[in-house]
C-alpha cells in the first residue's frame, strides 16, 4: 500500500483563466480512507483526476510514499478508479469487464486472470453474473461489478469518483458499508469524492473540505462537525445545515451583548467568554446547530427568541420545526414537541452550543488555537 501527499497541486484552464485547484497540500496515510467533499465546481474530481494521472498539475506534485509520479503515466501508476457511470464496456461480459486491467497491466495467463476474476466475483456476490453484459445488469450490480473490476487489480491507491450517485437510497447505504468493509479488508489507501457531505461524514477516516479550489479544512468527522474552522464549513457540513444570524456587538467594561433588533435578540455572552475570546469586531455571524435548539412551546418571557412557525416536518425520530427568524432557520426538536404552523414558540440555545464567524474572514472565534489545531489534522 502507499502513502498520497500531494505538494502544493494547482490546476489551471483556459490559459489560467481558471483555476480549478489552488495549491493543495493533503498527506493521505497508509490505509486510509480520505473523503474529499465539496460542492459542485470546487475542484474534488480534478484533483483526483491529477492523483490518478488522467490529469496534468499545473504546478506541484504527487507522491506515492516517496516516489514521486507526477510525470508517470495513468496506466503505470498502481491506482484503481471506480467511476459515476460505472465504465463499463456495454460488448464485453462481467468476466472481460473485470480481467480487462489485468490484462492491460499485468503478465498473467488468460487462466491466471480468469481464476483471479472468478474469486473477486464470488467476495462480491457476483459470481452468476459473469457471462452477463452490462445492459442485463441492475445499477446496484454494475457498481459491484466496477468495484470488482478495481479490487481484482490489487491497486495501492482506490480512487472513487462519486460512484454512488445513480443510486437509490437504499443500496446507496448497502454500498457505502460494502466500500468501507472491502477497504479494510485490503487495507488499501482511499480517496473518495463526493458531494454528498452525509457520505462524507459516515465513510471517511478523515474530511477533506474544498471550496473554489481551495482547501478549507482537514479533520475527523466529528471534529470538523463540532469545530468548523469557518462559516463555509460550518453551513456545508451536517444535516440540517447550520441556521445563521447576523448580530451587531455591544459591549461593557466585561459583557458582550449579540443583538439582532429584527428577530429580538439579545444574547449575552459570560465574562469568561469575553476573557477567552477575543470579540473585536462590531459584527459578526452567529451559527447554532438545529440539533441544539430547544423550542418551549408556551414561552414565559425568559426565552432567547420568540418566533412563529412556518411548518413542522415529522422525520419519526425527531421533528423539524421551521420557523421565521430568518430564512430556512430550522430547529430539531423531540418528536414529542409538535406544534401547529402559526403557532409562537419560544427559542433557546447555550452559549457552549455557539458558533461566532468573522465578517471578513469567515472564521469562527470562539475556536480555540487547540481545537483548530485537533479540527485541522
Amino acid at each position: 500500500m502507499a502513502d498520497v501527499t500531494l505538494d502544493t497541486l494547482r490546476k489551471e484552464f483556459d490559459r489560467g483563466t481558471i483555476v480549478a485547484v489552488e495549491d493543495l497540500d493533503l498527506e493521505i496515510e497508509d490505509g486510509e480512507f480520505v473523503t474529499v467533499v465539496g460542492p459542485s465546481g470546487c475542484g474534488k474530481t480534478t484533483t483526483l483526476r491529477m492523483v490518478a494521472g488522467l490529469e496534468e498539475p499545473t504546478s506541484g506534485r504527487v507522491y506515492f510514499d516517496d516516489e514521486d509520479v507526477t510525470e508517470l503515466h495513468a496506466k503505470n501508476r498502481p491506482v484503481a478508479m471506480v467511476f459515476q457511470n460505472y465504465a463499463l464496456y456495454p460488448h464485453k461480459t462481467v468476466m472481460e469487464n473485470m480481467a480487462f486491467g489485468l490484462k492491460m497491466s499485468t503478465d498473467l495467463s488468460q487462466a491466471e486472470r480468469r481464476e483471479r476474476v472468478a474469486e473477486m466475483a464470488e467476495m462480491m456476490g457476483i459470481a452468476d453474473l459473469l457471462d452477463d453484459k452490462p445492459d442485463e445488469l441492475s445499477g446496484g450490480q454494475k457498481q459491484r461489478v466496477a468495484l470488482g473490476r478495481a479490487i481484482v487489480r490489487e491497486p495501492e491507491v482506490f480512487l472513487f469518483d462519486e460512484p454512488l450517485s445513480n443510486l437509490d437510497a437504499k443500496l446507496r447505504t448497502e454500498m457505502r458499508a460494502e466500500i468501507q468493509k472491502l477497504q479494510k479488508e485490503f487495507d488499501v489507501t482511499a480517496m473518495y469524492v463526493t458531494h454528498d457531505q452525509e457520505e462524507a461524514m459516515t465513510m471517511g477516516d478523515r474530511l477533506a473540505i474544498l471550496n473554489e479550489g481551495r482547501l478549507q479544512q482537514v479533520g475527523k468527522p466529528t471534529e470538523v462537525y463540532q469545530n468548523p474552522v469557518n462559516e463555509f464549513v460550518a453551513g456545508f457540513i451536517g444535516s440540517p445545515s447550520m441556521n445563521f444570524i447576523d448580530v451587531a456587538v455591544e459591549s461593557g467594561d466585561r459583557s458582550v451583548t449579540l443583538v439582532n433588533e429584527a428577530v429580538g435578540l439579545e444574547f449575552d455572552l459570560s465574562a469568561e467568554y469575553v476573557t477567552d475570546h477575543a470579540i473585536e469586531s462590531d459584527s459578526y455571524t452567529l451559527g447554532i446547530r438545529p440539533e441544539n435548539i430547544g423550542i418551549i412551546e408556551n414561552p414565559a418571557g425568559d426565552e432567547t427568541i420568540t418566533a412563529a412557525v412556518e411548518v413542522v416536518e415529522p422525520i419519526g425520530s425527531d421533528n423539524y420545526v421551521h420557523l421565521d427568524v430568518n430564512d430556512d432557520f430550522l430547529a430539531r426538536s423531540d418528536p414529542s414537541i409538535k406544534p401547529e404552523a402559526g403557532d409562537e414558540v419560544g427559542v433557546t440555545f447555550g452559549e457552549t452550543d455557539i458558533h461566532l464567524f468573522h465578517p471578513e474572514t469567515g472564521e469562527d472565534v470562539f475556536l480555540t488555537e487547540e481545537e483548530v489545531a485537533a479540527a485541522t489534522i
